[in-house]
């Protein structure tokens, strides 16, 4: 589900190469990756999902769909996708997101209890909950700012503000442990193919600012990072978490895929 994002588009990608049938959703317009049968859902109704899935008969549903700004798409949509698998006997790996924490207390392992301050968060979390409730075998990962090889909305900002194509700052103190989408996409379908299940934590190995980021991208892509603007989250009024950071240590000891960090990745 949700397969014509940055994070679907490579899940689609590495499934096919491995020689999955695969079937892949979007509410808009298709994605570009190619050898998936592309499918218009609307994870928001729940009759149609359950149609879709019982159609397909997935022995996988990856469920990367998400709206920040709406809820019912967010908590509701991962509720119906939960059902309509578990109905089916498919395996469930449902993508969550760091957002759920408040950054209180910075650094969460998988046991910590999610305690979101923003909408986003708060929908994510409540997802969380449902599909838990739903089917206690299916898999819950939470992941971090996701990066790629330019193909990113991260990397896309740092091109505009280096440009002077786009106003804005990047934050020296809003830290996030980024991963490469290649990365974060063989994890996942690994843990499509294990035995796991419940709350596993999926992100990159080094703690980093969205502004340090920003001059690893810079450099990267030939900018000058002394160009990207810099400021501070504290000095606005911008809601959302500061320094949040997914210890994945536990995950990591289950997976043959390596969480590299952004400053290896980001070269």
């Amino acid at each position: 589900m949700g397969g014509s994002g940055f994070l679907g588009g490579e899940l689609v990608r590495r499934s096919v190469m491995d020689g999955r049938v695969v079937a892949a959703t979007y509410l808009s317009r298709p994605g570009a990756a190619a050898g998936a049968d592309w499918l218009p859902l609307d994870v928001r109704d729940r009759t149609a999902v359950a149609a879709l899935i019982g159609e397909f008969g997935p022995d996988i549903v990856v469920n990367a769909a998400f709206r920040q700004s709406d809820w019912v798409t967010t908590a509701m949509g991962a509720a119906h996708v939960a059902v309509a698998t578990s109905e089916n006997g498919g395996r469930l790996v449902h993508v969550s997101s760091d957002a759920v924490f408040s950054g209180k207390a910075v650094t969460y392992t998988e046991n910590c209890v999610p305690d979101p301050i923003t909408p986003y968060g708060a929908a994510k979390a409540a997802a969380e909950t449902a599909v838990q409730a739903i089917d206690p075998t299916a898999v819950i990962a939470r992941t971090s700012l996701i990066v790629g090889d330019g193909g990113s909305p991260h990397e896309d900002l740092v091109r505009s503000l280096a440009t002077g194509g786009r106003n804005g700052v990047l934050f020296t103190d809003d830290v996030r442990c980024p991963v490469h989408v290649r990365d974060l996409s063989a994890a996942l379908l690994e843990l499509a193919n294990s035995d796991r299940a419940g709350i596993h934590h999926v992100a990159g190995a080094d703690a980093v600012s969205r502004y340090e980021l920003g001059c690893l991208i810079a450099r990267r892509d030939g900018f000058d990072p002394a160009r990207l603007p810099f400021g501070r989250r504290a000095d606005t009024d911008l809601p959302g978490p500061v320094d949040v950071r997914l210890d994945c240590g536990l995950t990591q000891r289950h997976l043959r895929t390596r969480l590299r960090g952004a400053r290896e990745f980001v070269k």
